[in-house]
């Protein structure tokens, strides 16, 4: 069922008949759905698809859909403002036109034809010899014209995309010339690009707010946007004198009129507590006038991506800020993407807080998981699927977990540069439990914090083990871990209650044991390289060759030597106990790779594009 059900006045069939011909889809069906549409004629209500995102920075090109977990589909509305000749929108693995999967519209001049296509490795396109981008309507309004069409997850087609939870790369190019044919059209020519969204929304109900609720806007002060495709924007903001403790209980984005392909994504930090005062900034973040101060004010409050909705805490918890031991200074910063370098376009978009003085029953916490930002954990040059782990120790929730232990209800996972997936997993008595958090397309343009479908509630004992993928095929040295974007990191910030002193739960590989790893790689190798004490770590990895002998030690060394555990309070000093060199956690029992759900066969469905009578497709 879609998640809206009152009835409509338009765009689409009525809910039974999408009911039934979601799972039964037959060529019949498709044409009555087409009839009903073109029958009617007023916009369809935005409650009916409440995601929404531009696909292009112009906006001429906008998508809104909704997710049903019952059907296991997506469905789709694409407005599309001035259409030519047609357009292609899709999904691929990170965002490219080739080995991409397809839905096509596309005019000869004279007819328009829809239909599922797929691209191969050099970009050709075919038409899918099953059609499940199935078109549910198509209709012309005085903005634009409206193409509707449902997609399972799973469609079992091995052409197809497997649509997961975590971030999806969508894919788009307009048809400025009419086609002959769909092989005709030329992929390389098309005027087109990409956006990443996270498709499958969790489905949670919003807890009831209560009604001493107030707002807060953290904006930028009517900025004017530089005129470069990449800005981030630093704004210093102030909370009142004396304002006491409250709760965060809700944030949405305030995005300013006209702007909407451009802001990228946002995030408010709390300064540390340790500083009296912070300077007023308001500039580039990465300015040389940027007071270093800044630095710290990396407490992070609220973090939005484009595509994400408003976030709400759970109805027991909420964030705390304000009162003692709490700063009154918040930095706001803004990704401005403006790849068509608009001049002159001023800017007042951020974040609304929403907040109460009644506190809820528990603090909120986030901690963070993965690895420890430290040089000796690398990846050397030109691997397109290398894997590096962190590791929370049973030893450290042992100690600093409570006895009823913590919900974690949303989690933001981050690498820099090179990441392509990333993982979370909770184990108990060495078996694997529940995933907590996956991203099989990560992206690290694209880091949102994501509400959880499920909470995960980790006692003491249990282990949470953080694996992240990256590729270097584009680097000639080694890529190591630290602060620098061309440097590393796994990191997943989860959000929990109750709050713990736990704020820092992570790994990295015993020193001495590295050590031992550059004494082997010197003696076998011909040339001498200097592996000696006083070299550092990242110059010692960027002499090695890079032969497969070196290459797999590495990797074994990863995968057997003990680590070094930092369980750390939120003042960065570790609890109590011994933490260099644990044994890694031993895991002898993996979930299972999730299987795909095939929908049901409905009927043959010839490869055949399905002619739509859109009238003269281009408007002049």
């Amino acid at each position: 069922r879609m998640q809206n059900s009152r009835s409509k006045p338009c765009s689409c069939p009525s809910l039974k008949l999408r009911e039934v011909a979601s799972m039964y889809f037959t060529m019949v069906a498709a044409f009555l759905v087409i009839l009903v549409v073109a029958l009617q004629g007023s916009a369809p209500r935005e409650s009916d698809f409440p995601y929404k995102v531009p696909l292009d920075p112009q906006g001429l090109l906008e998508l809104s859909w909704n997710v049903s977990y019952p059907e296991q589909a997506v469905h789709f509305q694409l407005l599309i403002r001035q259409l030519q000749f047609g357009l292609l929108f899709g999904m691929s693995d990170r965002g490219e036109f080739e080995n991409a999967d397809l839905a096509v519209l596309w005019s000869d001049g004279h007819n328009s034809y829809f239909g599922d296509a797929w691209s191969d490795a050099k970009g050709q396109l075919h038409m899918d010899s099953q059609q499940d981008y199935q078109l549910l309507g198509a209709r012309r309004a005085p903005e634009g014209l409206y193409l509707l069409f449902r997609r399972a997850f799973s469609t079992c087609d091995p052409k197809d995309y497997l649509i997961e939870d975590g971030t999806v790369h969508l894919i788009y190019g307009i048809l400025e010339k009419p086609v002959s044919s769909l092989q005709a059209i030329n992929i390389s020519a098309l005027h087109g690009g990409l956006q990443r969204v996270q498709l499958l929304k969790p489905n949670i109900s919003i807890p009831e707010l209560p009604s001493d609720m107030k707002t807060m806007e953290i904006t930028a002060p009517d900025v004017v946007i530089p005129s470069q495709e990449t800005t981030y924007w630093c704004y210093v903001a102030e909370l009142p004198a004396g304002f006491p403790k409250h709760h965060i209980i809700m944030y949405e984005p305030v995005v300013t009129a006209g702007n909407e392909a451009l802001v990228h994504h946002m995030e408010v930090f709390q300064c540390a507590a340790e500083f009296d005062s912070f300077p007023h900034y308001n500039g580039p973040c990465d300015s040389k006038m940027k007071p270093d101060r800044l630095n710290y004010c990396r407490h992070v409050l609220a973090a939005w991506a484009m595509g994400a909705q408003a976030f709400y805490y759970p109805e027991e918890a909420g964030l705390a800020f304000g009162g003692p031991g709490s700063s009154r200074y918040l930095r706001l910063e803004i990704h401005y993407h403006n790849p068509l370098v608009f001049k002159g376009r001023r800017d007042s978009s951020g974040i609304r807080l929403y907040y109460t003085a009644t506190l809820r029953p528990y603090d909120a916490g986030i901690m963070e998981l993965g690895l420890v930002y430290t040089p000796v954990m690398a990846i050397p040059p030109g691997e397109d699927n290398f894997i590096l782990t962190g590791y929370c120790t049973d030893k450290c929730t042992q100690l600093a977990l409570p006895a009823a232990g913590i919900r974690i209800f949303a989690s933001q996972l981050h690498t820099h540069l090179a990441g392509r997936k990333v993982v979370t997993v909770l184990s108990r008595d060495g078996r694997e439990r529940q995933v907590v958090n996956a991203d099989g397309h990560y992206s690290p343009h694209f880091q949102e914090i994501r509400m959880l479908k499920e909470v995960v509630a980790v006692f003491p004992g249990d282990e949470l083990i953080t694996t992240c993928t990256y590729n270097t095929e584009d680097r000639s040295r080694a890529t190591v871990g630290g602060f620098g974007i061309l440097e590393e990191m796994c990191v997943n910030y989860v959000h929990y209650y109750p709050q713990t002193q736990l704020e820092l739960c992570k790994s990295a590989v015993d020193p001495g044991y590295l050590r031992r790893y550059f004494n082997l790689v010197n003696r076998f190798n011909d040339e001498e390289i200097c592996m000696c004490p006083q070299v550092s770590v990242p110059e010692q990895f960027y002499s090695i060759p890079w032969n497969t002998f070196n290459r797999d030690v590495l990797k074994s060394l990863y995968s057997f030597a003990p680590i070094s555990v930092h369980c750390n309070k939120s003042s960065a000093v570790r609890f109590p106990g011994e933490w260099e060199k644990q044994p890694l956690p031993s895991i002898t029992e993996r979930l299972p790779e999730p299987v795909p759900r095939c929908p049901p066969a409905s009927g043959p469905q010839p490869a055949a594009p399905e002619p739509l009578n859109l009238g003269q497709l281009r408007r002049d």
